[in-house]
Order: C-alpha cells, then structure tokens, then sequence
C-alpha cells in the first residue's frame, strides 16, 4: 500500500487517476475502508477538476465555431452516409467536389447499387482508396435495400451492422442526419481532446468512452464538431496554431511546450 502511495507522489496527479482508472479493480483489493473512502473521494474531486475544464473549453469552442456542423454537402441520410465513407483518409473539401458528379448519377441505394462498380471508381477516383470505398458503397447500398427497404436506419447498432459502416461513420450519420447525440472521433477530435487533456488515451475507442463519460449528453454532438473544427482550422496536426488558440490556457500539450 506505502508503495502505491508512493508512486502516486512520484508522479502527476493526472498520471495516478489514469493508472488508477486502468487498475482500479486490481488496486481496490489492497485498500482498507478509511483509505478507500479518501481515494474515492481524490478521484470524484478530480472528476469534477476535469468536468469543469471541459465546460470551460467547449464554451470557449462554441464561441469560436457558432454554428458549428458538418462542413460535408448532402441531401439525405443516404448521400451523407456516402460522403462520410467516401471522406476516409480524405479532406471534405475534397469529398464535396466529387459529390456532387457523384449524386447526379447516383443519389439513392437503388440507383448506387445498379452502376459499374468501375463507373463508380471513375467518379470518386481522386478521394483516395477508391476500389474499397467502391466496394464499400455498393455493398452498403445493397444492404440498405436487402434489409431496410431502401432506407438508412436511424439508430447505432443497424448503421454499425451495414458493411463498409464503421463505428465513426456510424456516429457521424446518427448524430448528423438524425439528430441523435453521438461523439464521433476522427483524427482531429483524437487530436485535440488528447492534446488539451480532455482526455488521455491510445485509442479513438477508449477517446470516446473518455469524452462520452466527462460531456453532458446533451453535447455530444456539439462537442464533435468543436473538437473537429478545431482541430481541422486552429490545432493542426504538424504545426498547431497555439498563438491563435482560445484554449491555450486550458491545454496540456501547449504547458509542455512553453
């Protein structure tokens, strides 16, 4: 137990609450009832520390992105769905230049399931990874009209059960073709949540679970696009915008840096 405690003084208080969350059950064992009860209470005070930052920052964020959304063109369930595919390891600005080509001939399951699969390539050449998006599409078209009469569902598991539908694009079509509260991390939210300190974690999964447990639900949505457009305009991945940044103050990464 000293030597817990120990490592504990040794260390960041950040760094013990993230071994403490990764080991909690494991630990627990080796802690009496007195002691327990004041980690438990350090852990909820620094639950409610990251809470508050997180208000701070996503109001700030707001203020910045007013009418923060997805910056991707469409019509429908179906072409967002498409477009959010199609913008894998692809910028949106590129995405809604081929888009438009794309919907003309193509603008619902029906019709994208009965093109050439080689017309389809021809079109969304320049997205990047053209042959599995083209595989992927079809496939999802297909399998909108086997299994949903032609519609996209409107609800996680069905969109994640769609071939080519992965836990992002899932999220993204929930929250912005539904209305539905979802935090869908791409490259910028793992980014930016990881570098202000929202979060701390290796992966988009355990960066989810992380955002999902410290934003009020009713934000989940909001807090993606924030996250993401920030990322995408301000917190860049080579070289971050840090003088221009309105969160600075509240951020991890730039206190390590300065």
């Amino acid at each position: 137990m000293q030597c817990i405690l120990f490592a504990a003084a040794l260390i960041t208080v950040r760094d013990f609450f993230v071994v403490f969350r990764q080991t909690e059950k494991h630990l627990l064992r080796g802690f009496n009832n007195k002691l327990l009860k004041r980690v438990q209470l350090l852990f909820l005070l620094y639950n409610k520390t990251v809470y508050d930052k997180i208000k701070k920052i996503l109001k700030k964020l707001a203020e910045d992105f007013p009418n923060a959304k997805s910056e991707l063109k469409y019509n429908n369930p179906f072409e967002l769905i498409v477009a959010v595919i199609l913008s894998a390891q692809c910028t949106d600005e590129r995405v809604n230049k081929i888009t438009p080509s794309l919907f003309k001939l193509a603008d619902t399951p029906q019709k994208m399931a009965a093109i050439d699969i080689e017309q389809l390539e021809e079109v969304i050449f320049s997205c990047g990874f053209y042959h599995s998006k083209a595989k992927y599409i079809k496939l999802m078209s297909q399998e909108l009209i086997d299994r949903f009469g032609g519609k996209v569902p409107d609800n996680l598991p069905d969109l994640m059960s769609l071939k080519g539908v992965g836990r992002k694009t899932a999220n993204v079509v929930f929250a912005v073709a539904f209305g539905g509260q979802a935090i869908a991390v791409d490259t910028h939210v793992f980014r930016v949540s990881n570098r202000l300190g929202i979060t701390h974690a290796k992966t988009v999964l355990e960066t989810e679970k992380q955002l999902m447990a410290a934003v009020d639900q009713n934000l989940w949505s909001k807090s993606h696009h924030y996250l993401l457009l920030h990322g995408r305009y301000v917190c860049k991945s080579a070289k971050p915008k840090c003088s221009q940044c309105s969160v600075k103050s509240f951020c991890e990464y730039y206190a390590n840096r300065n």
